[in-house]
């Protein structure tokens, strides 16, 4: 018999995945079968989708509420789509997209205008995960150029920080008691330590 099956894919570990999730119980796919990929869709090396791939049997239906939740690269979501409808013989849903449903329209044209919008949705997909890095880095330009730092702020050397490298090059403090008396953790001290020597 054959199962129903989802994925869900979101960019980051703080996107909320709910109205997915909503999308895909609505259809009467089981929690147990929606796998769930907090991860970039900039390729398919994500381990819920290599999960879902193993799982998945010939005549099985799997649900996508949009391509771009599947992948943002171009030939890679052909590839795959190749893969789930060709190699495995599954079918796809993909929710916001009527026309890629590959239950419907099994006649040469319907497979014909199924391709098409797969072509046109993957390279729109591509195309904005282009577009956002483009921002990303236009934005971080920007914000560098107004002055703000990225990253952690930087640790100050105590005033002493030559007589607390002799004395514990003497071994007269820890290295736990240079640490304290610094206000530094243990790789800024050996960073610091490092400079200080040259």
């Amino acid at each position: 018999m054959a199962n129903i099956y989802g994925y869900i894919r979101v960019s980051s570990a703080d996107q909320n995945e709910s109205r997915q999730l909503a999308a895909l119980r609505e259809k009467g796919v089981p929690a147990k079968n929606i796998f769930m990929d907090k991860r970039s869709g900039k390729d398919f090396d994500r381990p819920q989708y290599k999960r879902l791939v193993r799982a998945l049997r010939p005549g099985d239906l799997l649900y996508v509420p949009s391509i771009d939740r599947l992948g943002r690269n171009y030939k890679e979501i052909q590839e795959q789509w190749r893969i789930l409808t060709k190699q495995i013989a599954v079918d796809i849903v993909v929710l916001d997209m009527p026309l890629l449903d590959t239950r419907q329209g099994k006649d040469l044209l319907g497979t014909f205008i199924a391709d098409l919008v797969l072509q046109i949705l993957s390279f729109v997909a591509q195309n904005e995960r282009e577009n956002i890095r483009k921002r990303q880095a236009e934005g971080i330009a920007a914000a560098k150029s107004r002055g703000v730092r990225f990253g952690r702020p930087a640790v100050s050397i105590p005033e002493d920080f030559g007589s607390l490298i002799r004395a514990w090059e003497k071994k007269q403090l820890t290295i736990n008691e240079v640490l304290r008396r610094g206000k530094m953790s243990r790789s800024t001290f050996y960073r610091r330590l490092r400079e200080y020597h040259q």
